[in-house]
């Protein structure tokens, strides 16, 4: 008998979720020039993907110092409420649930990005050598440069942002999301902290494991109690090598220190992201055990799951949820499609992260597809 598992309903944070497919966040540029805020066409593409159990909404920076793409949505402007205000209400609308992920990109940024010509900021002055951002040039076009050396963020400075991502985390609750995920992942600034080759500091945001981890438990603990810790996520990457980082020398200890830490400060799921799409299904693995004894709520998992091996994770008990990325961009019914076995749309890579609603809005449905066929 085929299991139906990942079509079973789930409770996270208070609200009972239809199915265990979860939207994985994903950024796609596509916000207004000059106010950095949701457009109307990204309603429209949320509230189309909205039977997902779970919708997380791209990668938002917190403040203009948090940015690191080009045309990428804020969550700290009255403007970019009111724009994220009519994505949750389409969503919604159409019945889905919607988290937003707090982010702030560290190091990983070209000062040409802020108005003020700041450079990007980090736990050190180490800079990124080959990685490359995408930034606004003179006819307005999306072009590709190297990151600027960051600098290094002084101890009361770190405190500050702790404050951005609760002002962030109230902005999107404002605006209607149903919680926030903290962005931890993927070589962004607090996998920069948690990184010991990265992090040079001598002060009590550098050193050991657990200092290394201050700074992200001190932002979750003050957003938690900002919205309510049930609503609060956060997203980690182990063994992930995107934006030049290192694995980490003791993954277990490590992300079972935090998951513990995490599980004590009572947030609503832990998001766990397989860059490889590799580890993750290996179940002769101890690192999802490992993550799984220290943190018994719930657990996304993201990284290479078709439903073959989403239905494999789920019977095995690695994780109570399933994030699917790319799918999502050229199926907008992929719970649908999955459910019935029916053939993934491919998605357009040249439109992922430019243009307006080609690639964005126009992917057809099942059933439209099926008409046109005809």
């Amino acid at each position: 008998m085929v299991s139906r598992k990942l079509f079973s309903r789930h409770s996270l944070g208070g609200r009972l979720l239809p199915n265990r497919v979860v939207m994985a966040p994903m950024n796609r540029n596509r916000a207004t020039d000059w106010r950095l805020a949701p457009r109307a066409i990204t309603a429209k593409y949320y509230a189309q993907r909205a039977s997902a159990g779970l919708i997380i909404a791209e990668g938002t920076p917190v403040s203009p110092q948090a940015r690191g793409c080009a045309l990428t949505p804020g969550i700290y402007s009255g403007a970019q409420v009111a724009g994220w205000r009519r994505v949750t209400k389409a969503v919604h609308h159409a019945g889905g649930r919607i988290y937003l992920q707090l982010w702030h990109v560290g190091r990983v940024g070209h000062r040409s990005l802020r108005a003020d010509g700041s450079p990007p900021v980090g736990p050190s002055a180490i800079r990124l050598l080959h990685d490359r951002v995408p930034i606004l040039n003179d006819r307005n076009e999306p072009v590709l440069v190297r990151c600027d050396p960051p600098r290094a963020l002084a101890t009361d400075e770190v405190r500050l942002i702790v404050a951005d991502f609760v002002r962030a985390a109230r902005n999107a609750i404002a605006a209607g999301f149903d919680g926030v995920e903290i962005h931890a992942a993927n070589g962004y600034l607090f996998d920069q902290f948690r990184c010991p080759y990265l992090n040079d500091r001598r002060d009590e945001y550098g050193g050991t494991t657990s200092k290394r981890w201050r700074f992200l438990l001190e932002t979750v603990q003050a957003v938690a109690e900002a919205v309510g810790g049930a609503r609060v996520g956060v997203r980690i990457s182990p063994l992930g090598s995107a934006h030049e980082m290192l694995p980490d020398p003791d993954p277990l200890v490590t992300y079972g220190y935090l998951a513990g830490r995490l599980q004590q400060l009572g947030i609503g799921h832990l998001h766990v992201y397989d860059q490889d799409g590799s580890w993750i299904h290996d179940r002769q693995g101890d690192l999802l055990p490992q993550l799984r004894a220290c943190f018994d709520r719930t657990i996304i998992l993201c990284g290479g799951f078709d439903r073959e091996r989403a239905e494999t994770a789920l019977r095995a008990g690695c994780g109570d949820l399933i994030a699917f990325g790319k799918h999502f961009i050229a199926n907008p019914d992929l719970v649908e499609r999955l459910r019935i076995g029916a053939r993934l749309a491919p998605w357009n890579s040249t439109t992922i992260y430019k243009g307006g609603a080609k690639g964005y809005i126009d992917y057809p449905t099942l059933d439209a597809a099926a008409i046109t066929a005809a």
